[in-house]
């Protein structure tokens, strides 16, 4: 099925590309120390699309693993030209495909819901006050 209006995006040289015919189930910023130190500021943004069989991704994609505070594995993609992060996945939800908003062709269409592991954040990171924050990941229910 043909999604009217695809989220489309990929890395800063343009080695790697998705294209996902899907609605994002979960629009967060993340406070956490993985997700400071991917970004290389105070938090990462993100939009979290619910099956990975809507995704259409090109390019070859270098991966690494990180550890959760769930024990659970974090898998990011990223341009091993570039060194641009563009997606996530995770081994607890394996159906779950997450890009990084600024990867984007237009990260306008990002809009946050929430900041999760707000215990994480500093004081110079400025996020919007209105949104719901979550001292960790907010419960999946």
């Amino acid at each position: 099925m043909n999604h009217p209006n695809p989220y489309s995006g990929g890395c800063a040289c343009g080695s790697i590309r998705y294209n996902i015919s899907d609605e994002p189930i979960f629009m967060n910023d993340c406070q956490c120390r993985d997700c400071q130190r991917m970004s290389g500021t105070g938090h990462g943004s993100y939009l979290t699309f619910p099956s990975r069989t809507t995704v259409t991704l090109t390019g070859e994609a270098a991966h690494f693993n990180m550890v959760g505070d769930s024990g659970s594995i974090k898998t990011s993609g990223f341009c091993s030209k570039c060194g641009s992060p563009v997606y996530m996945t995770f081994s607890g939800m394996p159906e779950l495909f997450t890009v990084h908003a600024a990867s984007l062709d237009d990260p306008n269409r990002f809009k946050s819901q929430v900041v999760t592991y707000a215990m994480r954040g500093y004081t110079w990171d400025h996020l919007d006050p209105s949104l719901p924050k979550f001292e960790k990941m907010p419960p999946t229910s």
